[in-house]
């Protein structure tokens, strides 16, 4: 197994029209892969504005267009493919879906949200996600020729025990796709990325939606890539762009047997 490889985090914006939400994540998935990236990861509700209003309007099963679209960026580039999310519809309810993909363009794993953001903030942010989203089940973890990969969304971030059992399930790295608030974005963002990679000593990526004027949801944006010592190794501001990082499992390795913390909880 190579002990090196680079990750990267597609940062942009989705638009009400998902033909250039569609043509976003192509480029930005392009030119990761064209600078090298093995491990390409998209934001969260990349397809549709983030907004309940949107989440039925947008929706599409497993194996709808913007399944097919993310399936082909992954065979196209060669790349694993950690697509985001998208609200998916599946018997008769409505998910916060991320799908995975291998090179091949095959599904490798699927993360429904767990943790739904229902928060009622004192002169903040208030959202209801229940309202229109149904919670997913369980932990995610895809075997790649890398090694394992934990996959979450958003909220679930916030709870640690799902990254601590991706960990003890063999994981080096955990993909976050997420689209924080401002506020709590400003509050919580840097300290729970870093605080989750340095907890199970492993690597930590939250890739967020790029900011947009032109959408009601303000995104915190700011996607970022954690070390196992719990230190930043790329962070994006609020533009478009795309964030590169290289995971090494040796330095992992090494965290781990000069900080034996990982497997004695």
């Amino acid at each position: 197994m190579n002990k090196k490889y680079t990750l990267a985090l597609c940062q942009f914006s989705p638009s009400e029209d998902r033909d250039k939400s569609f043509e976003r994540a192509a480029r930005h998935v392009s030119r990761a892969a064209v600078s090298g990236a093995r491990v390409v990861a998209m934001p969260e509700m990349w397809n549709c504005p983030y907004g309940s209003e949107y989440f039925p309007v947008y929706a599409e099963a497993e194996g709808g267009p913007s399944f097919a679209f993310m399936s082909g960026l992954a065979r196209e580039h060669g790349v694993y493919l950690v697509g985001g999310s998208v609200p998916e519809s599946a018997g008769g309810k409505l998910y916060n879906t991320s799908f995975i993909f291998g090179p091949d363009g095959g599904l490798i794993g699927k993360h429904r949200k767990v943790h739904l953001f229902d928060i009622d903030v004192a002169g903040g942010p208030s959202f209801r996600e229940s309202d229109t989203l149904a919670p997913g089940d369980g932990v995610t973890v895809v075997d790649t020729e890398l090694g394992k990969i934990g996959v979450a969304i958003c909220f679930d971030v916030r709870f640690a025990d799902m990254f601590s059992r991706m960990a003890a399930a063999g994981c080096h790295l955990a993909v976050l796709p997420a689209a924080f608030t401002l506020a709590t974005g400003a509050a919580h963002w840097e300290l729970l990325a870093r605080s989750r990679a340095l907890d199970n000593q492993f690597y930590f990526a939250a890739c967020a939606p790029a900011r947009s004027d032109e959408l009601k949801f303000k995104s915190w944006a700011h996607s970022i890539i954690a070390d196992p010592w719990g230190d930043l190794r790329a962070a994006a501001a609020t533009e478009e762009t795309v964030v590169f990082g290289e995971i090494d499992l040796g330095y992992m390795e090494k965290v781990r047997r000069e900080l034996p913390v990982f497997g004695l909880k």
